[in-house]
């Protein structure tokens, strides 16, 4: 069962899909803080893959994904830990972010494979060209699982051609370079936005760099939901030591819970 497909998640207004680093600051506090947040009320998770050389990512998730690798993290790692999360009590949607060199290296069929056992209902590859996708998207599409497209504000050529094939929801870069905290963008994207609506299929979520409540209002109006990482990757680094300890996690992750809810409301 795809969750993302679900009416319940398509014809939602103003999605909240938060991104969170798989290992990170530990295993079981990645698994803890995904359930944290389908708590706070969240539409969807994005659960990243660490890797060494993540060319989306700004410093933030790096430090993170480094902080994963060093614990032992990695692709397969983090479906098992999602597994796990499942196996808990997770419900809502979940996109797995990885690059495309550990998908290589793991292979096309056996990712699938094991996406399915970890139920995953999403997959995005931000370093995967649109136009080299065919042959993952027709295996995840057998399975039911969506590929979701990233569509840049340099995409313009080739807006309508992803859009018409999105599934899930299609992700809309705000701003060139790699993701992290911004203080402004460009007033272009409204008007890019609504251009795109007029041939998406499924949602438009707008990501990279949204990190305060006037952000993810500004997005939720022009477009159908934001995704927001550096800025709630952030937060959980500055209380990785009370997250690893079972003295002090309940009140980290209270407090991760009042900051997710503080950008929705």
């Amino acid at each position: 069962m795809n969750r993302l497909n679900d009416t319940e998640f398509q014809s939602k207004k103003s999605k909240f899909v938060p991104y969170i680093m798989s290992g990170h600051p530990g295993y079981e506090s990645s698994i803890d803080i995904a359930l944290t947040l389908q708590d706070s009320g969240v539409d969807a998770v994005e659960w990243g893959v660490p890797f060494s050389d993540p060319l989306a990512d700004g410093p933030v998730i790096q430090e993170a994904g480094e902080q994963s690798r060093k614990g032992g993290g990695s692709l397969r790692k983090a479906l098992k830990g999602l597994k796990e999360a499942r196996e808990k009590g997770l419900e809502i949607p979940v996109v797995l972010f990885t690059y495309i060199n550990p998908v290589l290296s793991l292979g096309f069929n056996e990712l699938i494979l094991e996406m399915k056992k970890a139920d995953v209902d999403g997959l995005l590859i931000p370093d995967l060209p649109f136009e080299e996708s065919d042959e993952l998207r027709k295996l995840c599409n057998v399975e039911g699982i969506s590929l979701i497209s990233l569509i840049a504000p340099s995409s313009n050529h080739r807006m309508e051609k992803i859009s018409r094939l999105g599934d899930g929801f299609l992700y809309y870069v705000t701003s060139l370079g790699v993701t992290g905290t911004r203080e402004s963008f460009s007033d272009l994207l409204a008007s890019n936005i609504s251009e795109l609506k007029k041939t998406a299929q499924v949602p438009v979520l707008a990501g990279f760099g949204i990190s305060t409540r006037e952000h993810v209002r500004y997005f939720q109006d022009i477009s159908d939901g934001v995704i927001v990482g550096s800025a709630l990757v952030k937060f959980i680094s500055e209380r990785q030591q009370e997250l690893k300890d079972n003295k002090t996690k309940k009140e980290a992750l209270q407090e991760i819970k009042v900051f997710v809810q503080d950008l929705i409301s």
